[in-house]
């Protein structure tokens, strides 16, 4: 019986570290702000790009919403095979600013921090899709082909 039960609790907490993570699970909302924000500066970082976005851009984007940060190219603009990867980082990226924006949001104009990193998440929101409009105008050519 004492082993059915030892056996029952392995099986639980095993269970329950398996579980995928779910933001905002008991995470505190400034928290989960900071590991979206970083995760952006580590992919900004990964692509060779400055950590955060100029400053220019990011006083530009405070009074934007997210939607209006992703609203740089063209509806329509077909996007060329090589410049799949800026233009999946920019949607990743504007995906992470619209939730640190929506958190922010919920903590309220007053919370310095939350607001910061919203315009921040914005602006490279923005920087990004203007790459990837950038690459459409000008895709590079496939690797391998001589120009």
């Amino acid at each position: 019986m004492r082993g059915v039960a030892v056996g029952l609790l392995i099986a639980l907490v095993i269970l329950s570290c398996a579980r995928p993570y779910m933001p905002g699970e008991g995470v505190d909302k400034r928290q989960e702000i900071l590991n979206l924000w970083t995760q952006i500066r580590q992919w900004r970082h990964e692509h060779s790009w400055d950590l955060e976005p100029p400053s220019s851009l990011i006083q530009y984007s405070r009074n934007q919403s997210v939607r209006e940060a992703r609203n740089v190219c063209p509806d329509g603009t077909r996007t060329p095979p090589t410049c799949g990867d800026v233009c999946s980082l920019s949607e990743d990226i504007c995906d992470n600013a619209e939730r640190i924006c929506t958190l922010a949001d919920e903590l309220g104009k007053d919370d310095q921090f939350a607001q910061e990193k919203c315009s921040s998440a914005k602006a490279s929101c923005r920087e990004g899709q203007q790459r990837c409009c950038d690459c459409k105008k000008n895709p590079p050519a496939p690797a391998g082909v001589a120009p």
